[in-house]
């Protein structure tokens, strides 16, 4: 009897509500639990930072209050966002909405991923066909998108930008920037680019780290310019493994920096700094630390790509470090599920 496969429900674990939540003026991420709690934990390093006065405190308190509002209406927002882009807005560059070409993929990184489903393909041969940045933090470049490709995307975004279309931010840290899964392009671009060509790579170069396991995405596009946002505080991801690809523009300074582990006690000693090369992706695992210096000149936007393994976070969650404490979410959520998937009678659904 033929049977498919049930939809996954993915799930937010607890602590997105209460833990991580950035304080851009302190250059910190904090646990939010209560006024004592905070003074508790953090009233050293705070003070240290410049919160000094009770008004200090008082203001701190209040802006972590909003974004723990903010975070518990995402879900309703965003599905809102994107019912609404997909009914009113017009695209400038219609094709880059198509389902995701070869054309539109760099020849190295067809190699690489067509190499990584052939028989016999090991680490070893992969990182012939990849740039080894470093091989003891495990960060690799190729390129993945063509220059026209990049182009194309690149005048897609500018052009929702300068809509009058809401636009969700990317994450606490960055200001500026595109959901992909909002504009509508998760299904067409992202998942084939997870599913077809990503999975097959991760699974050789991080094994440990979930990457033969990739079932969900978080990808969005940030941008950093003069007037806007100009770096990016040190930070590790929510996800197992992380893709940044550089899109453009022409600008100056911005490079990534990556440290250790987030849990290493020496973690960001003599960070390693890497350029960033339009068209091009550095791979890395999302438990690495990592950060932007300052833009100097110029605009730079780059695609982002949380890539996550439920079989991994479900078990520990990357934010919080305990076993994850599940909330029912939309879409991708943060990559947790509450089983495994089931088959369900094909007979039962007709």
């Amino acid at each position: 009897m033929a049977t498919v496969a049930a939809p996954r429900r993915f799930c937010r674990c607890a602590c997105f509500y209460t833990d991580n939540l950035y304080v851009a003026r302190y250059g910190l991420h904090v646990r939010f639990r209560g006024e004592q709690q905070l003074l508790r934990d953090y009233g050293p390093i705070l003070r240290s930072r410049g919160c000094v006065s009770a008004k200090d405190f008082q203001q701190l308190l209040a802006e972590l209050e909003q974004e723990v509002e903010r975070r518990q209406r995402l879900g309703p927002e965003s599905a809102a966002r994107k019912a609404l882009i997909a009914s009113s807005y017009h695209p400038a560059r219609p094709e880059v909405y198509d389902s995701l070409q070869d054309a539109a993929l760099a020849p190295e990184f067809l190699a690489a991923a067509e190499y990584s489903v052939s028989p016999g393909a090991d680490l070893k041969g992969l990182l012939q066909r990849l740039e080894t940045v470093s091989g003891q933090k495990r960060i690799y470049r190729v390129p993945v998108f063509t220059a026209p490709f990049c182009q194309a995307l690149l005048e897609e975004l500018e052009h929702f930008e300068q809509s009058d279309m809401p636009k969700g931010r990317p994450n606490t840290m960055n200001n500026y920037g595109v959901l992909l899964h909002e504009l509508g392009l998760d299904e067409p671009l992202m998942t084939p680019l997870r599913e077809r060509f990503l999975q097959p790579l991760m699974a050789l170069l991080y094994p440990d780290c979930g990457g033969g396991r990739l079932d969900s995405h978080r990808a969005f596009v940030v941008k950093y310019a003069l007037g806007q946002d100009l770096e990016l505080g040190c930070h590790y991801d929510n996800a197992e493994l992380t893709l940044n690809v550089a899109l453009g523009k022409v600008f100056t300074g911005g490079a990534l920096y990556f440290g250790g582990l987030f849990q290493a006690p020496t973690a960001l000693t003599e960070p390693l700094e890497v350029e960033h090369v339009v068209g091009q992706g550095v791979l890395h695992r999302g438990g690495q630390l990592h950060g932007a210096r300052p833009l100097g000149t110029g605009e730079r936007w780059n695609l982002v790509v949380w890539l996550r393994a439920s079989a991994v976070r479900n078990r520990l969650c990357p934010m919080c470090r305990c076993e994850p404490d599940l909330v029912d979410d939309e879409g991708f959520s943060d990559g947790f599920t509450r089983e495994e998937p089931t088959a369900v009678d094909v007979c039962a659904l007709t």
